[in-house]
């Protein structure tokens, strides 16, 4: 062999061996959350001109928590139905992926068809045809939900802007049994007869509900953020009271702030907000049924928080409903050491705590001054920094500073309970944001 032919020899090998490396390097996928260790990865991500794509990291941009078992849907579920749910965005990113909860299912849910779309306009299941996207789950277009479980889908590309409305449906045309929703979702969502999965046009689905069907969140591949903040909590946290279909929940307002904050040049962390609120939630106490509905704080945390994409802050706003649904006396001890629980499994994942005092409820049916005795030892602890990393005072901001048993009166929504709309943008408006830099102690 002459050395010419030998230095062409060579040269070629190496070419094949850069080709084959940057094959290999292509196709391995990065994990940055925490729920799909055990998915196979979904399509590659088209590069993002705005930033290079290895800064983009997955991310909460919605979820909700799934409470219990539709009523109505014991028998069929809601077998040859297309399901559209409405959620919207908090964060942006350049594709998508979702979770689908079988939670409360007694039978295998098959899901035959899926996607994703951003909403066209407003209170509508109109899509924006040109993003309309087919949801896979492994590579396939069917997915079977075991009971008591949830799946993950592949990931698709799909550029969603923060704070648009997104729409997502799924189709089954098998009996499931009892369907796992979300009630009090203050948002109207759809549902339509037959496979109408893809239907861009809104003409089909004539059925409007307030529950979030199978859908528990939407995560995104981001490059606006690099966490997530969870919050955790009870009706307070869920929005209850607020206008329908505003996104007037405080942690909306939160992840607001957070954003023109952070366009305005201040020096804090890019955090998605996603809110785990559960109307009536516990502390300590779960619901009825088997598994459980409207499980309590202490059991649920591991899947509506450590199991979320990318967390780095909780903010957990839990407690009202331990001393309002007690049949008897609560006992404030085992309630703050219940959100001391909380606070150790989030360390333990390196997640900082930011804890919410207990806001007021004089006038409330559930009132009494024993109860308030309750709410004001559980609030000195928390001020006293004796449970949570950091306080953000809820019930200040929002007590009548003439009977701060009670809510100011343009802060309640009239159930003396819940806030209004104005009530919600003060407790916003009361996160320290500061309170969002840096992580959990380290742990001696």
């Amino acid at each position: 062999m002459t050395r010419r032919h030998g230095y062409a020899l060579l040269a070629a090998i190496l070419s094949a061996i850069v080709a084959l490396s940057a094959a290999i390097y292509v196709g391995v996928t990065t994990d940055s959350g925490t729920q799909d260790r055990n998915t196979l990865a979904g399509p590659r991500i088209p590069h993002n001109s705005a930033a290079p794509a290895s800064t983009a990291v997955w991310v909460g941009s919605w979820s909700a928590s799934p409470v219990g078992a539709e009523p109505g849907t014991e028998t069929a579920g809601l077998a040859g139905r297309s399901v559209r749910n409405v959620v919207h965005a908090g964060i942006g990113g350049t594709s998508a992926r979702i979770t689908l909860s079988n939670l409360y299912g007694q039978s295998p849910l098959t899901i035959t068809h899926a996607s994703i779309a951003l909403s066209a306009t407003a209170d509508t299941a109109e899509a924006v045809a040109d993003t309309m996207r087919r949801l896979t789950f492994g590579g396939n277009t069917v997915v079977v939900v075991p009971a008591g479980q949830q799946v993950l889908s592949d990931a698709v590309s799909l550029r969603i802007p923060a704070g648009s409305d997104v729409l997502v449906t799924t189709y089954s045309p098998t009996r499931s049994g009892p369907v796992t929703y979300h009630p009090h979702a203050r948002q109207t969502s759809y549902a339509a007869v037959g496979d109408r999965t893809e239907d861009t046009a809104a003409a089909a689905y004539t059925e409007r509900t307030e529950y979030w069907r199978y859908l528990t969140a939407l995560d995104v591949l981001s490059d606006e953020a690099v966490g997530t903040v969870v919050a955790f909590g009870d009706s307070l946290t869920d929005g209850v009271g607020s206008t329908a279909n505003a996104n007037h929940r405080w942690t909306d307002l939160l992840s607001q702030r957070l954003r023109t904050a952070l366009a305005a040049g201040r020096d804090l962390p890019r955090y998605s907000v996603v809110n785990q609120g559960i109307g009536g939630n516990q502390v300590l106490a779960d619901g009825l049924g088997r598994p459980a509905e409207n499980q309590a704080g202490v059991d649920r945390f591991a899947r509506d928080v450590l199991g979320r994409a990318n967390v780095k802050i909780v903010v957990v706003d839990l407690g009202i409903n331990d001393i309002l649904r007690n049949p008897r006396l609560a006992d404030p001890d085992a309630i703050v050491e219940g959100l001391r629980t909380l606070v150790r499994q989030a360390h333990a994942r390196g997640i900082k705590v930011v804890g919410a005092t207990l806001m007021p409820f004089g006038g409330h049916r559930g009132y009494t001054d024993a109860r308030e005795s309750v709410r004001q030892q559980i609030n000195a602890e928390i001020r006293a920094g004796r449970v949570y990393d950091a306080v953000v005072d809820f019930d200040q901001a929002v007590r009548d500073p003439y009977d701060p048993r009670r809510f100011r009166s343009d802060y309640d929504s009239g159930d003396h309970l819940h806030p209004s709309d104005k009530g919600y943008e003060r407790m916003a408006e009361s996160f320290d944001l500061d309170d969002l830099k840096g992580a959990a102690p380290a742990e001696l």
